[in-house]
């Protein structure tokens, strides 16, 4: 996400200071707040985040380092500055049971340590300050990758076809896809129109489960896949996720703001990446 937010305002008329984690950690008060202070921002977007979701039922205290208490730190640094503060959040902080996609009004209930850690992150925020924007998102992709995943779940797929290797996808979990470009153009916006503070969820528009996703992104690039459905209790990964975490933002509409449909976000990822030589809305024509 934090690529694709620096892309967008180095194409704008607004300055922005790229941080990476080699720049700032945001578990180490002094050292952000010195670092922030010589900047002085209007507006401190936090993209730091433990993601590794089974990680943290190990590690829950390195997740709640970065994902809570660093989230404190760039709150308490914000409000001494007088700065605006948008903190990217999660689906994961839903449980899951609802049965309809959650929105901004819905009331959070963690399955899991990452979700609990970015959840009191949340809170942190919306309790130290009033300037800020919780910006919830989901199942991220695009083209920079996730830096703490290792890349993300299009190009794994497309790898595992490359090698001809059985691929099984969850088809039990649904959710929103967030292609990072449509997020950081959303919250460019959410900024720049200066819309009311608060949570916002921001992500492409639909829901689908993994293995949906999947077969979809074989499907536009014409690639034969060894592809089946499999169960999540299969798996047995170490944390539990929700099975239904769509997003939907009632909040973003009002303002007259809205993503795409998550397939025509992926089409155009795919083009990005130039897995698709062009780009063709309409069913039919020669990709």
């Amino acid at each position: 996400m934090g690529s694709d937010i620096v892309n967008i305002y180095n194409n704008s008329e607004q300055e922005i200071v790229p941080l990476t984690h080699a720049d700032i950690d945001v578990t180490e008060f002094k050292s952000c707040e010195d670092i922030l202070k010589n900047i002085q921002p209007e507006v401190v977007i936090n993209c730091a985040a433990y993601v590794r979701v089974d990680d943290a039922e190990v590690f829950g205290d390195k997740a709640f380092a970065v994902n809570a208490l660093g989230a404190r730190n760039i709150a308490l640094i914000c409000k001494d500055m007088n700065s605006i503060l948008a903190y990217i959040s999660t689906d994961y902080v839903f449980d899951g049971r609802k049965k309809q996609p959650y929105t901004e009004e819905d009331i959070p209930n963690p399955l899991n340590a990452y979700g609990n850690s970015k959840l009191a992150g949340e809170y942190f925020v919306r309790n130290m300050l009033e300037k800020h924007y919780i910006i919830r998102s989901s199942s991220l992709f695009g083209v920079a990758g996730a830096s703490g995943k290792g890349g993300n779940f299009v190009e794994t797929m497309i790898k595992k076809a490359h090698n001809n290797e059985e691929i099984k996808v969850v088809d039990d979990m649904i959710m929103s896809l967030t292609y990072t470009k449509d997020a950081s153009e959303i919250i460019r916006n959410i900024l720049t129109k200066k819309l009311p503070f608060g949570i916002y969820h921001v992500a492409n528009r639909g829901q689908c489960s993994w293995y949906e996703f999947a077969r979809v992104i074989f499907e536009m690039l014409g690639m034969p896949a060894n592809l089946s459905p499999t169960k999540t209790d299969i798996l047995q990964s170490k944390a539990r996720r929700p099975v239904f975490s769509p997003l939907v933002s009632v909040k973003l509409k009002k303002h007259g703001l809205e993503m795409e449909l998550w397939e025509e976000a992926l089409k155009r990822y795919l083009i990005e990446k130039k897995h698709l030589k062009e780009y063709a809305l309409k069913r039919g024509v020669k990709k």
